[in-house]
């Protein structure tokens, strides 16, 4: 009996691998960790594509561990990957040069291609074109072609993660819509890759032969051929399905289906989403990213270094903790929610701005600390720094109900912060709204498997799977009191600090160069 789906989520530390029933309950899961990136330069974040590849033939052994012939219950199979990591292959598929990933930190200020006079003109009077041209700058398309023109020569098909997979898994140059997420020439409202005039495609210039085919998420992509159930095990004709990127995979695990319900990522890059029938930028000249839901968006606002500053935090001011985690045999998170709730909220006044990575339109900002006292301790430090990521995504979230003109009612968060009770509770908190925590911390794959089972006909509408496969298994109510204490350090202290600083963190900028103008 085909009762199971075969959902694949590549991280940029992990893959996971799920075999999730009809109901959304896994029943079995393996994970395969790896080096995140290899950087050779100061800045640079490399993979080579061959380590995902393995880590997905271990994690299928690992399965096969936990259930023996699973491959006989698999109705279907789908992936869902980091976004903003591409890769060159050759005719074959073979990777030409290492995966350049979402964090790398190169520049390229060499042979940009112009834009049009009146677009030019258009983005100076919008205050608009030193971001244009620090995105166009991060283009690791041109960075290839200026630096190793010869890879960009023999380049067949420049891919996602997500396109490598399927490639290995089918034999085919095909992928999501939904999984089209970075710079690259793609026009997001029309859910297509970008007409030649597009800025996009001015941006981020890819010859049109050199990009994959794409579909629609839920839609078939091919079957497993011969050569790929021959390295994997897995049947032959297996039918692989599209789903979409990790992001927009963790919303539709997470119960959204539309602008009612935003999820709230505390993970690695922090972000605040919603699924929208409708188009709108979240901010001015961001767009809004596909969804798993076919014709729908996801407008978002990422806090870049989001829940990678806990690790910042931890590696540079918690080694007693790890000590005595390592002594009492418990995670070091569980020693960090004590410093938590030792602290009341607002902190006693100090505020924490996570500006750990510039922004587009804030390409000078700084990350900053302010309203230190004798009284404060590193416990405090740690709480402000949660309740400074959730200042930024409440910030986020008043952003895109403005921008969509809708009222979000209900939350629900995914990812690893979302393990700590005591995270949720801040958000609730700080959001003034229900929090609800899942059932499951792997939103992504969860709704990876969701779009899968609506490709294959399990439920006929994305409506029928979230209701049938979300649950969650708590829920946060705001404290008042605390609520209007935050909304008064938000509205006072917050939101002011980084028109108070811009002037200073400009003059940084200018004497270091850092962040990077040019070089």
């Amino acid at each position: 009996m085909k009762d199971l789906i075969f959902s694949i989520d590549c991280g940029t530390q992990s893959l996971r691998a799920f075999l999730f029933d009809f109901t959304g309950k896994i029943s079995a899961f393996s994970k395969v960790e790896y080096e995140p990136y290899v950087s050779l330069y100061p800045g640079w974040a490399e993979q080579d594509v061959k380590v995902y590849w393995k880590a997905f033939l271990d994690a299928i052994n690992a399965l096969r561990d936990q259930m023996k012939d699973f491959e006989k219950r698999v109705s279907a199979i789908t992936i869902t990957t980091l976004s903003d990591t591409v890769v060159n292959v050759d005719r074959e598929g073979n990777p030409l040069r290492p995966a350049i990933l979402w964090l790398d930190q190169r520049k390229n200020f060499v042979n940009l291609r112009k834009r049009p006079l009146l677009m030019h003109l258009s983005h100076l009077i919008a205050g608009m074109d030193e971001p244009v041209r620090i995105l166009q700058s991060e283009s690791k398309i041109d960075w290839i072609r200026n630096n190793q023109p010869e890879i960009w020569k023999n380049t067949y098909k420049f891919l996602q993660v997500s396109g490598f997979f399927n490639f290995m898994l089918t034999g085919k140059f095909t992928d999501s819509v939904s999984s089209q997420v970075g710079h690259i020439p793609f026009d997001y409202k029309n859910r297509r890759w970008a007409a030649q005039k597009d800025i996009s495609s001015i941006l981020f210039y890819v010859e049109p032969e050199k990009l994959p085919d794409l579909v629609e998420p839920s839609k078939e992509i091919g079957k497993i051929n011969s050569r790929a159930a021959q390295m994997t095990g897995l049947l032959e004709g297996t039918p692989v399905i599209a789903s979409g990127s990790d992001k927009s995979c963790e919303a539709l695990g997470s119960g959204c289906v539309d602008s009612k319900r935003s999820n709230v990522s505390l993970g690695t890059m922090a972000s605040i989403q919603v699924i929208s029938k409708k188009y709108f930028e979240p901010v001015r000249f961001m767009p809004a990213y596909p969804a798993v839901i076919p014709g729908a968006y996801n407008p978002s606002v990422s806090v870049f270094r989001g829940f990678w500053m806990v690790t910042w935090f931890k590696n540079e001011f918690g080694f007693k903790e790890r000590l005595d985690a390592e002594r009492l045999g418990i995670f070091e998170e569980a020693l960090l929610d004590e410093m938590i709730s030792k602290v009341p909220a607002g902190s006693l006044g100090l505020i924490a701005q996570p500006y750990w990575g510039p922004g587009l339109k804030m390409p000078e900002a700084k990350g900053s600390f302010i309203g230190f006292g004798e009284i404060h301790t590193r416990s405090h430090m740690y709480r402000a720094m949660i309740e400074g990521i959730g200042y930024a995504l409440f910030e986020g979230l008043q952003n895109i109900e403005k921008n969509g003109r809708i009222k979000i009612e209900n939350i629900s968060v995914s990812g690893g912060g979302a393990k700590s009770d005591d995270v949720c509770q801040i958000m609730a908190d700080i959001f003034g709204r229900p929090v609800q925590k899942s059932e499951t911390n792997e939103a992504a794959g969860l709704g990876s498997a969701m779009v899968a089972s609506v490709g294959i006909g399990v439920y006929n509408n994305f409506e029928n799977a979230t209701n049938n496969m979300v649950r969650f298994q708590k829920e946060f109510l705001p404290n008042a009191k605390n609520n209007e204490l935050y909304q008064k350090l938000f509205k006072d202290v917050y939101l002011r600090i980084y028109p108070k600083l811009k002037k200073l963190y400009k003059n940084i900028r200018k004497i270091t160069n850092y962040p990077e103008t040019k070089r």
